[in-house]
């Protein structure tokens, strides 16, 4: 994880606050111009026990709270900048997590970005981990991409002119949030590709498909031969892929139901990802692979309750040497959130975790308990 000095923190927060005052002074200057827009979220839970490959501390703690700043520049270009802190053993870290630049006026439903940003694949990686239906992230995004993947690099979509949705995606990232040997590599290390597909079946049903690859031509050996599977003091807690290889694959589905499409007072969200992971490193054979699978189910049953049910299933082969060794987790997850506002949740989650074999503190039970908190702007949420 990129970290920034207290010092250099508080400028950019600064930095942030007199941007957004100078573009809200210029808006009302001159009408009609849109205006640049500041939000921030605060995402603070307690946690009864961590969780094996969790990113929730025991107790109470800051979860993944930040302040972004986003608007146009020109007819031809937006921006956006957001700066993230959260909890690690017991201090507060901070870190530039977007600042990227994108076109807003490119023919033919083409788009492009540059700068820091989350990767598009997956349903959930590039929202924020406050809008997730659950206090932690699947064990699919915990394991293979560090809970939330963001990187330094370049993204180009195609959005086809249909009467359903289509969309294309090719990015170019340097690598550094999934290995540590990133750091030391000046090229790019990581592609990736996605699809994505969808459509409105009457006014009631919706529904989206995804299918996303990444090629990472980084092995994950350090200089002494040993493998390494996530280990990186220099990106910290909250970033780093715990599993790694040459190729992932990942796909999901998502279906929502609301009755004539109206979801303030009733809706059902299902969601299925399922990720393979092939090529761990040079001494890994056919059957040597990483598979994951994340099924969930969240039901509004009315405009300020949510209940949800998550089932995660993880198996790996972790690498020793030139020998793996087989690894699993199962975790379950249910949910009760209260939302009296759209800015605000507060949820009570219980997971457990079993069958556990070749990682570290799995738990029987944890108990946590979410609040989340936004002003203003805010990122995008998933389908």
């Amino acid at each position: 994880m990129s970290r920034l000095p207290t010092w250099s923190a508080a400028a950019l927060l600064c930095g942030l606050g007199l941007a957004q005052a100078q573009a809200q002074a210029q808006a009302q200057v001159q009408p009609g111009r849109e205006a640049w827009e500041l939000g921030a979220v605060l995402d603070v839970a307690s946690s009864s026990r961590p969780l094996a490959l969790g990113q929730r501390e025991q107790g109470l703690a800051l979860g993944h709270s930040d302040l972004l700043l986003r608007g146009p520049l020109g007819a031809h270009f937006s921006a956006q900048a957001s700066v993230a802190a959260h909890s690690h053993e017991g201090k507060l870290e901070a870190e530039l997590e977007e600042a990227w630049l994108q076109s807003r006026s490119l023919p033919a439903g083409w788009q492009l970005r540059l700068g820091r940003f989350a990767s598009q694949i997956g349903a959930l990686n590039e929202q924020h981990p406050h809008a997730d239906d659950f206090v932690e992230r699947p064990l699919l995004y915990r394991s293979m991409l560090g809970g939330h993947w963001f990187d330094d690099g370049l993204r180009l979509n195609w959005t086809a002119p249909t009467a359903f949705y289509l969309s294309l995606g090719a990015e170019l990232f340097h690598g550094r949030q999934l290995l540590r040997q990133s750091l030391r590599e000046p090229r790019p290390g990581v592609a990736t590709l996605r699809l994505k597909i969808g459509d409105d079946w009457g006014r009631s049903h919706s529904w989206q498909l995804g299918a996303s690859y990444l090629h990472n031509r980084r092995e994950a050996v350090a200089e002494d031969g040993h493998d390494h599977e996530g280990h990186d003091d220099h990106e910290g807690h909250a970033h780093g892929a715990q599993l790694s290889g040459r190729h992932l694959w990942l796909l999901d589905l998502a279906w929502k139901w609301a009755p004539d499409g109206n979801n303030r007072q009733q809706q059902l969200r299902l969601l299925a990802e399922a990720a393979r992971i092939s090529g761990l490193n040079r001494h890994a054979g056919d059957g040597d692979r990483h598979q994951a699978l994340a099924l969930s189910a969240v039901w509004r049953f009315s405009q300020a309750w949510e209940l949800g049910l998550r089932a995660d299933w993880l198996r790996a082969r972790q690498p020793h040497g030139d020998h793996f060794h087989a690894a699993r987790l199962r975790e379950q997850s249910l949910m009760l959130a209260w939302k009296p506002s759209h800015a605000q949740t507060l949820r009570l989650q219980l997971a457990t975790q079993n069958q556990a074999q070749g990682f570290e503190s799995p738990v029987s039970r944890s108990l946590q308990l979410q609040y989340v908190l936004s002003f203003g702007a805010h990122g995008a949420h998933a389908f």
